[in-house]
This record gives structure tokens, C-alpha cells and sequence, in this order.
């Protein structure tokens, strides 16, 4: 198993790492620090011996190192028992199952403390599993800067003493604005770029539309999720066809309707006609 396996892995499961270690911990910076851990750790050991199961070695794996850094933390004895004695059930991850424990770590990310750019780099790092370095890249700034808007993001968290936990029912739906909020400009900068000399920067919209998928099954009966998401992916159909050989932008009237991506279009259609149903 070669770099970019682990990378994929890394990049489906990190949420429900984190999201599970933070649960357990009650400690959102010391979750995030144990999983990339663990992933520093699988770029290393992965290749010689592929795990069975890559899934529950990120989470086994990513808990030791927990329990190993409460172990250091005298004052957070009571935690590291509370730990130590968890159900041994998280290193037999069914990746087909999303929890709400990924939905209270969207909402802890996107939480009203913290400032935008906290919540996009917080939201792509520990939601999206993208690195420091990818983010810094896609939003064309140095990469100390995404950094420290992420180590003063958890700090700021631990400082509000958010709670790891899904806001009720009308907290919830006062707050989901907010999340979508994170969704849409993360989409808005990959369809139109803010910055540099490219229009487009389909991977960090292509991010933005997973997440957005993420959220719509976690959270069915919200229309305005289901609105954002058929947003996302009709804009991105057209994609293919928005910028010439020469990266030149190529006006809507002018596109080549054919090379727009169908099948983009019918998920677009079936998230507006859910909305419309919800």
C-alpha cells in the first residue's frame, strides 16, 4: 500500500477519527494531533504490512497515541481511565456507516467562536482531512499561515469550552447556517478563484461538494442542505466547459454543452427535487 492509498484512507476516515477521538477525550486539539499521529505513522508502516482493516488501524492506532498523550497529563487522569476503559468496538469501523459524532465535528469546526478563515481551515483539516500544505496551496496562502489559523482555531475552542456535542434540535438548525456558510465559500473559491492566475480550482470544489454530500445524509430532512448540495454540483457540471486550452474563461453563451457533465446534472436535479420534496 503506497502513499497515495494512505492518503485516500486518510482522507474518507479522518473525520470519524477525529470525531471518535474527540468524543472520548473531550478534547478537540489533542484528537486532532492523535490522528495525524496515526497517519504519519500508516505513511510509514503501510507500505511494508497493509492492515486488514485500514480503518480501525487509524482508529486503534490514533487512540494509543491519545491515551499515551492523557498519560502525560496529570491533571487528565480521570479522562485517560475513562479511555482506557472505552468499548474496543472503534477498531471495527463499518465504513459504510456515517454517525452523528462526524455532524457534531462539522458543527464543532464551523462553530460562531471562531472567525471564517478558522472555520474553512478547521473544517477542511479535520472534516475533509486535508493537509496544512493542501490547504495553504488551494487558498494560495503561505503555509504558517493556515497553521496557526488552525492551532489558534483549537485554542479558541478550548477556550469558549465548546462542547463535543450536536447542538438540540432548534440550537442545531439556528447554527446550520453557518456550516453551509463554511460549504459555500470553500465551493465559491474552487469554481471561481479569488486569487492566481488559474479560474478554477476543481479539487477544493470537488472537497467541498463531498462534504456537502456528507452533511445532506446526515442530515435528510433539511431542504437548505439538499439546496446547497444541487447548487454544488449543477455549478460544477460545467466545469469541463468553462475554461479553454489556455485556462482563458469561456462565457456561459459560449460553452460547449456537451462536454458539461451529465451525470453531475442528474445529482444536481435529484437534490433540488429532494429539497423541494423535504
Amino acid at each position: 500500500m503506497g502513499t497515495a492509498d494512505v492518503e485516500a484512507v486518510w482522507r474518507i476516515e479522518s473525520a470519524r477519527v477525529v470525531a471518535a477521538l474527540t468524543r472520548f477525550t473531550g478534547d478537540f486539539g489533542l484528537a486532532e494531533d492523535a490522528a495525524q499521529e496515526a497517519v504519519a505513522e500508516a505513511l510509514v508502516s503501510w507500505p511494508r504490512a497493509a492492515p486488514a482493516n485500514p480503518a480501525g488501524w487509524l482508529m486503534a492506532t490514533a487512540r494509543r497515541r491519545a491515551i499515551d498523550a492523557i498519560r502525560r497529563r496529570i491533571a487528565l487522569q480521570d479522562r485517560y481511565a475513562l479511555l482506557a476503559a472505552g468499548p474496543a468496538v472503534d477498531d471495527e469501523i463499518d465504513p459504510d456507516r456515517i454517525d452523528d459524532d462526524v455532524l457534531a465535528l462539522m458543527f464543532v469546526s464551523c462553530h460562531p467562536v471562531l472567525s471564517r478563515e478558522a472555520r474553512v481551515a478547521l473544517t477542511l483539516r479535520v472534516v475533509g482531512g486535508l493537509s496544512s500544505e493542501e490547504i495553504a496551496r488551494a487558498f494560495l496562502v503561505p503555509v504558517p499561515t493556515v497553521q496557526a489559523r488552525i492551532t489558534r482555531g483549537k485554542k479558541t475552542i478550548a477556550a469558549a469550552g465548546v462542547p463535543f456535542e450536536l447542538p438540540a434540535a432548534g440550537e442545531r438548525r439556528a447554527r446550520l447556517g453557518g456550516v453551509l456558510s463554511v460549504l459555500y465559500v470553500i465551493f465559491t473559491e474552487g469554481s471561481t478563484a479569488t486569487s492566481g492566475d488559474r479560474l478554477l480550482r476543481p479539487d477544493l470544489a470537488y472537497e467541498a461538494i463531498r462534504l456537502a454530500r456528507t452533511l445532506a445524509a446526515l442530515l435528510p430532512d433539511e431542504p437548505e442542505v439538499h439546496g446547497l448540495l444541487a447548487l454544488c454540483e449543477l455549478t460544477a457540471a460545467r466545469f469541463p466547459a468553462r475554461t479553454g486550452p489556455d485556462g482563458a474563461p469561456i462565457l456561459l453563451a459560449d460553452q460547449d454543452r456537451r462536454r458539461w457533465d451529465v451525470s453531475a446534472i442528474r445529482r444536481g436535479l435529484a437534490a433540488l427535487a429532494y429539497k423541494m420534496c423535504s
